[in-house]
């Protein structure tokens, strides 16, 4: 099985960026553990600040992967074109999120991928790309 993670806006800051909500790891530190722990799993990664280049990754990964991983950060509250992209491929996409966005300001409330996304994980800190990946395992099955 192949799953790609795709990161949006600030992530690359993971470790430096509000470790109170974010934690104190580098995404880079979490993802050797992560391919650690599912080495039956080809997991690769992708970060951006852009939207576009976010969709086009989305589009090219129905080429290569089984599945999708999909934290689109703030972008998840305020991007239709990510959610019709998220609806366009051909393969399943689980939405995560480091913190628990219903717990958070109101805006953080909404998600444009969550009705196009195969389920959605938050609130788990890091924790909740494992249970993304676990989700397609048993998806999988």
């Amino acid at each position: 099985m192949k799953i790609l993670i795709i990161n949006g806006p600030n992530l690359n800051l993971l470790g430096s960026r509000e470790p109170e909500i974010y934690g104190g790891s580098t995404f880079e530190d979490y993802f050797s553990s992560l391919q650690f722990k599912f080495r039956e799993v080809e997991l690769s990664h992708f970060q951006s600040n852009h939207e576009g280049e976010i969709i086009d990754q989305l589009h090219q990964a129905q080429d290569d992967f089984d599945g999708v991983i999909l934290n689109a950060a703030a972008y998840t509250h305020t991007s239709i074109a990510i959610a019709d992209a998220v609806k366009a491929i051909q393969i399943p996409v689980v939405e995560v999120h480091i913190s628990n966005t219903s717990a958070r300001e109101k805006f953080r409330h909404t998600s444009f991928i969550a009705p196009n996304a195969k389920g959605v994980i938050a609130g788990f800190g890091l924790k909740s790309y494992e249970l993304s990946v676990l989700s397609f395992m048993e998806i999988d099955e």
